[in-house]
This record gives structure tokens, sequence and C-alpha cells, in this order.
């Protein structure tokens, strides 16, 4: 039978207990087994959600009256989800977009796949926020909101926002990396797209728009109209096939180099300065 949403909430609070403790102790082996029985937890948490959701809707329960200047629900235009935190509703995006990302970008993701606003306000602090939750909590969460790095000097990059299970590979920032990015960003809307279309469900006009913004700029995926995500998709791998040999190598370098240098919590949050790698040095003399 399958774990209840308040017994799987019991056992992530067992396991990031059980994870501080991992941390403490140095124990990282231990640390590593349960940090993917927490990844296991969450995600078995959030498809127990889905499934609640699921058999309310299939009970027929009454829903309550739209006021006036509301949109009318449906499949295709659900209720925005209420009380969702913005580092989730971030993460959701992020995921959507298999690539690190503005604050610009995250908050239109979002707003097209889930209907509800993410203002971009809201992230400006969120990263500060996490990385402190990080530096005090160590790996007691699923996953962070963390900074993506530039390659040469492992600082984080300006403007963009990863997530901290990706590997550092995917967080390295090198020169040819905002392309590949975006087309990676290309390819993960025009498949969720296509996600909703097989579940019976048509994409919102803020999908289809944000789709073709994508499309406009890659050579061969959009000739007018509506977009195609199948076509999308193919064109943007296909140029990205291109860029992979080159990108790959400097964010592998990158991501090697990091992985010697730094602390965790830098190969999350970035160097900030010269001192988070060099040490404080001074002796006192001249």
């Amino acid at each position: 039978m399958d774990a209840s949403i308040e017994d799987l909430e019991a056992r992530m609070s067992d396991l990031r207990g059980r994870l501080r403790e991992a941390v403490r102790t140095r124990d990282k082996a231990g640390a590593a087994l349960v940090r993917e029985a927490l990844r296991e937890a969450d995600a078995a948490w959030h498809a127990a959600l889905e499934a609640e959701a699921e058999s309310e809707a299939e009970r027929g329960e009454p829903a309550t009256p739209a006021a006036p200047a509301e949109r009318p629900l449906s499949a295709a235009h659900p209720r925005p989800p209420v009380g969702v935190p913005v580092r989730e509703q971030v993460h959701q995006a992020l995921t959507i977009l298999g690539a690190p990302a503005s604050p610009k970008l995250i908050s239109a993701t979002y707003q097209a796949f889930f209907e509800s606003q993410l203002a971009t306000t809201k992230l400006a602090s969120l990263r500060r926020d996490e990385e402190r939750s990080f530096t005090s909590q160590g790996h007691a969460r699923p996953y962070y909101i963390c900074a993506a790095l530039n390659h040469d000097r492992l600082s984080p990059a300006r403007g963009l926002l990863a997530v901290s299970t990706w590997p550092l590979e995917r967080r390295a920032i090198a020169p040819l990396s905002p392309r590949a990015d975006f087309l990676a960003h290309a390819i993960g809307t025009g498949e969720q797209i296509r996600r909703l279309t097989l579940v019976g469900r048509q994409p919102s006009d803020d999908a289809l728009r944000l789709l073709r913004r994508f499309a406009f700029n890659i050579p061969g995926a959009y000739d007018g109209g509506e977009p195609d995500p199948a076509r999308v998709i193919a064109s943007a791998r296909d140029e990205a096939a291109v860029h992979r040999a080159a990108d790959d190598g400097e964010r592998r370098s990158a991501a090697e180099r990091a992985r010697d240098q730094l602390s965790d919590a830098q190969q999350l949050f970035g160097v900030t300065a010269l001192r988070d790698v060099l040490g404080d040095t001074s002796d006192g003399t001249s």
C-alpha cells in the first residue's frame, strides 16, 4: 500500500534529522544514502499530492463559483496553486527549463505552465536565503536554489539561478553555455507542452508564446503561426549538437576544478571573494 502524505512527511522529517547528524559527524557515505532517500521521499510526496487532487476531482466535489472577474476553471486552466513557497515555484520552473535561467525567464515559465504569477521581486533575495539555510543546516533539504558558476573564476554567474541537485557540469557557465542553455530551455519548454497535450490538456496561450519566443531564434524551428513543439525540439537539438563538444569540455574542466578547490557551500553558491579560495593568510606581518 502506498504511503500517505502524512506518513511521507513524517519520514522526510526523520530523514532530515538523520542527514543533519550524518553531516555533523562527517559521515559522507551515510549522508549520501540519506540524501537519496530524501529525494525519493520528496518525489513520492509530490506523487501522492497529485493522486489526492485527482481523486478529489473524480469524486466530483462541487467547485466554488468563480468571481465575475475570474476566468472559469477547466482542465486547461487550473486554479493557481495556493500557498506554494517561492523556492518550490522556482524549482518547478527550473525543472521544466532544465538549465540555469534568469529570474525573468523563471517567472515567465511558471506563469506559462502553472498560470500563477511569480513576481521577480520575490527572487531577489532567494539565493542569499538559500545560502544562509545551507550554511546553517547543510544538506537538510532535498534541494536548494543555488547559483550557476562562471567557468573561469568559479564565482556566481550574475542573474542566473540553478538547482543544487544538478551536476556541476550543468551549472558551470562557459563562453558557449548561454547559447547551449537557451537551446535547453527551448527543448524543455517544448517537451512540457507535449506532455500536456499527451494527457489531453491544452497548453496556455502564455506557454505557446514562450515557445514561440524560443523558436524565433532557432534556425529551422519556426515559419509562422502556432509553433510546433516537435519541430522546435528537433531544431534545438540539431544546433545543440554543434556546440556540445566544445561547451561540454569547458564545463567539465570547470566542474573538476570546483570539486578540487571548493567547499560544498562554494560549489553551490560560488566564490564571492579571493579569500574564499585562499583563506585568510594574514599572519600580522608585512
